[in-house]
């Protein structure tokens, strides 16, 4: 879900700290947006083809198999785990804890790395079947340009969301690295230490100083005033 650019940013998991401002523009050019709404396109495509003239007096016209309903299943089932993980990138931002986006990394990867190996199986599925339909003028009529289009959109989508999976990854795996960094779990939360409470501007780093008006190696200790 990053490009080179959001590798080096300081939030926790290739994301900016929470609160930052939102850039519509910046995050329409992200790889992994880009690549979402892609895998969406591709996704409308294959289910549609395969609802609207898929079917022929409720038989699928591959080969009278499930090819068409497994096309179908992993289109909307795509497209729909495409669009929350759209809303998940766009308010990725908003959450300030770094457990939280440890979890909907791995969620992101987990889901996408196995769409990617569904739309293969469906690509073989369907590709199979298609090529053992017989030819027929009324399906050629009919549905042949949806089931071509079906085929090869589903073998489109297959880089498509093995592409994304490599990002998400990526994105975790930065995570890991960062994990081990001084002050990675304050990113996420823009910039508080993990303990809640920072420490006022240009305070130093020593936990005692002397006191004001004091010479070195004065007794500090409590003394009793004149009279």
């Amino acid at each position: 879900m990053m490009n080179s650019g959001m590798m080096n940013t300081a939030g926790a998991y290739g994301a900016g700290k929470a609160g930052a401002p939102f850039d519509l523009m910046t995050f329409i050019r992200r790889p992994a947006v880009i690549l979402r709404l892609v895998a969406i396109l591709f996704s409308i495509i294959v289910f549609g083809c395969l609802a609207s003239e898929g079917y022929m007096e409720d038989k699928c016209i591959m080969n009278e198999s499930n090819a068409c309903g497994f096309g179908v299943f992993v289109g909307v089932i795509g497209f729909l785990g495409s669009v929350g993980l759209l809303v998940l990138e766009w308010r990725f931002e908003q959450i300030s804890s770094v457990k939280i986006r440890r979890r909907a990394v791995l969620g992101d990867l987990g889901f996408t790395a196995a769409w990617a190996f569904f739309w293969f199986i469906g690509f073989c599925y369907m590709a199979n079947q298609w090529s053992k339909t017989e030819e027929d003028a009324t399906v050629a009529d009919y549905g042949e340009t949806n089931a071509q289009a079906a085929v090869a959109f589903s073998f489109f989508s297959i880089p498509v969301w093995l592409a994304l999976a490599y990002l998400t990854y990526l994105r975790y795996q930065q995570g890991v690295a960062n994990a081990f960094n001084p002050g990675f779990e304050s990113d996420a939360a823009g910039g508080m230490p993990r303990g809640g409470y920072s420490s006022y501007p240009g305070a130093p780093d020593d936990h005692y100083q002397d006191a004001p008006f004091a010479s070195p190696g004065q007794n500090q200790g409590f003394q009793s005033p004149a009279y």
